[in-house]
């Protein structure tokens, strides 16, 4: 078979033992440790195992991509079994570590199953994996955890000591809110678009919001409030967060507004920072009190049905390799701890842990996928703008009173639910909004009222666009005739959206209607092959469709999504048209950014 190559390169507090992927890795684990128990002893017993000795002739190649902080301990423990002439099958064991960001290879699983070059992964987190499984994408098997590394807050010695370091402890909410107010550090995070590390920490700051205020509502505004915070001195990656610290121990350095004095990092990076030589001004690190996330360097199989008999033994060869007491000895003197998480007094020392300060604690139970997507829809809605056409279905029978709504039609309710979710975006987003009903304009069922803009621009008439999008929104009335081309509506809106695609938004299409399609126009079959035909993974446009009233077709609507990565919801009342679309978006963004 071919192989393809990769790129280079708000939760509330949880109980009790993960369910699924962890049980699953246990059992794994245990199975390939029994396999390679026995396979070893039918070895030695025919004499394919020799141990000593030069190597010679062919040898067992094993090729494993790793996230950048564990790469270099992965790479000694390899050289070392070549040095030692370490054997697997009668052949010397040859194991190429080859360097990969996680979530540049999770983007290249997820997609759509691969033939990969690599026959082990081992990202900085199981989350990356679970994201994989969860899109379906390049079938892999979490097979033990080498390592381990929580993650908490680092700081410049100077700084940490006007906080309390080693002394004071803090909550996470504490421990966010003194470092992002009055005049705290310049406090600094990777992407959590792109980093476990950023992530996790977002999901715990996240839970604990939820938990100090017991409020859905509240805890979301604090969160929303912190995650604003961080992406003004947010970093690309892990690397990139590293690099903003100060260079040494100067004034001009440490007083640069361009150089954090604080990150939300793990554990290992602090002591490679500490360690480095010309590193900058060492580390201290604050553990929260209430339970830290934790990176946890899964072993993963990459297709391993795919695997050869021999590439499968070469696999587990290394994997105990790691486990044995040398590899982790090799992983400790790189900073990481073992893979139950249990603290080595050497290597926090190292990395600017001190008691009082709770490193021993035990970490939070992780968050599943669904509530890390939650975590990433939040961060997205938030921080990143939106570029988002809402189309609006303007038929006769928009115009039916809601029960129990005062008198109120459809499009009363709709048009105030729509200005509500108008008024949660910022300057910088781009809003535009279409109508459709039957020959609107010439034998077109729809028409734009208002083009899609920066809401902050102005207007040639005066005033903002926002202003004019208000008003448009305002004079949106039924019209007396109840036909409508939804379909040909849809078409037009969704090639419009991709042909106007704004980088570094979140862009999406809005189709709001309470019918079915019932013009002779276009069929649902050919708009969704039409559809397919427009959607660009590197652009993506998901179509979020809300169905107002019971006469709406949500079959269809689910179907015309589905190729845009978009969704479809039943909306109960129009009143609650907002509210079901910043979740979608939430969950939009949740699923990217790509």
């Amino acid at each position: 078979m071919g192989r393809h190559s990769l790129p280079d390169g708000s939760a509330p507090e949880r109980t009790g033992a993960r369910s699924g992927t962890r049980r699953r890795t246990l059992v794994l684990s245990t199975g390939l440790v029994l396999a390679v128990v026995a396979g070893s002893v039918v070895a030695l017993g025919s004499g394919l195992l020799p141990f000593g000795g030069p190597c010679d002739g062919q040898s067992a190649r094993l090729d494993v991509a790793a996230s950048p902080d564990i790469a270099p301990a992965l790479e000694a423990v390899a050289n070392t079994a070549r040095e030692d002439a370490t054997r697997t099958d009668g052949r010397c064991l040859d194991v190429r570590i080859t360097t990969r960001t996680a979530g540049d290879v999770a983007d290249a699983f997820g997609q759509r199953p691969v033939n990969p070059e690599f026959q082990v992964w081992i990202p900085d987190s199981s989350l990356w994996v679970d994201r994989v499984d969860a899109e379906r994408g390049t079938p892999l098997t979490a097979a033990s955890t080498l390592a381990s590394s929580p993650i908490a807050l680092g700081v410049v010695a100077r700084t940490a000591g006007s906080l309390g370091w080693p002394g004071k402890t803090y909550t996470w909410t504490k421990l966010i809110r003194t470092a992002t107010s009055g005049d705290a550090p310049r406090l600094g995070v990777a992407d959590p678009a792109h980093s476990a590390t950023g992530l996790l920490a977002l999901d715990r700051i996240g839970a604990a919001n939820a938990k100090d205020t017991q409020d859905s509502g509240e805890a979301g505004t604090r969160t929303a409030a912190t995650a604003k915070l961080l992406h003004q001195r947010i970093a690309d990656s892990d690397g990139e967060a590293l690099a903003t610290l100060p260079r040494d121990g100067s004034g001009a350095e440490q007083g640069n507004p361009r150089r954090n004095q604080a990150l939300l990092l793990s554990e290992q990076a602090a002591y490679a920072h500490n360690a480095a030589a010309g590193g900058g001004p060492r580390l201290d690190l604050f553990y929260p009190q209430d339970g830290t996330a934790r990176l946890d360097y899964p072993y993963t199989l990459v297709d391993d049905v795919e695997m050869s008999p021999e590439q499968t033994r070469a696999a587990s060869r290394f994997m105990t390799l790691l486990g044995e007491a040398d590899g982790q000895r090799t992983l400790r003197r790189h900073g990481f701890r073992a893979g139950n998480g249990e603290a080595d007094p050497k290597v926090v020392a190292a990395a600017g842990g001190r008691a009082p300060q709770p490193y021993s604690a035990a970490p939070a139970d992780p968050p599943t996928v669904k509530e890390l997507q939650a975590v990433m829809g939040r961060w997205t809605v938030t921080v990143q703008n939106i570029r988002l056409t809402a189309v609006v279905d303007a038929t006769a029978s928009m115009g039916s009173p809601v029960p129990g709504g005062s008198g109120r039609s459809r499009m009363d309710l709709t048009k105030h639910s729509l200005l509500q979710a108008l008024a949660t975006f910022t300057p910088e987003d781009e809003i535009g909004l279409w109508k459709f009903a039957a020959s609107l304009d010439g034998d077109k069922d729809y028409a734009e009222l208002s083009p899609t803009g920066r809401l902050g621009d102005r207007e040639p008439a005066g005033g903002t666009h926002r202003d004019a999008l208000t008003a448009a929104f305002g004079s949106l009335a039924p019209a007396p005739r109840a036909a409508a081309g939804l379909y040909d509506t849809t078409l037009a809106a969704y090639r419009e959206a991709c042909a106007t695609y704004a980088s570094g938004k979140l862009n999406s299409l809005v189709i709001v209607t309470d019918g079915a399609n019932d013009d002779a126009g276009l069929g649902l079959d050919a708009l969704v092959d039409k559809v397919k035909e427009l959607v660009d993974p590197r652009k993506p446009v998901p179509v979020i469709a809300l169905a107002i009233g019971p006469a709406a077709d949500t079959a269809a609507l689910d179907r015309i999504v589905a190729p845009t990565g978009g969704s479809a919801h039943r909306v109960g009342a129009p009143s609650q048209i907002h509210q079901v679309l910043l979740k979608a978006l939430m969950t939009a963004g949740g699923k990217g950014p790509r």
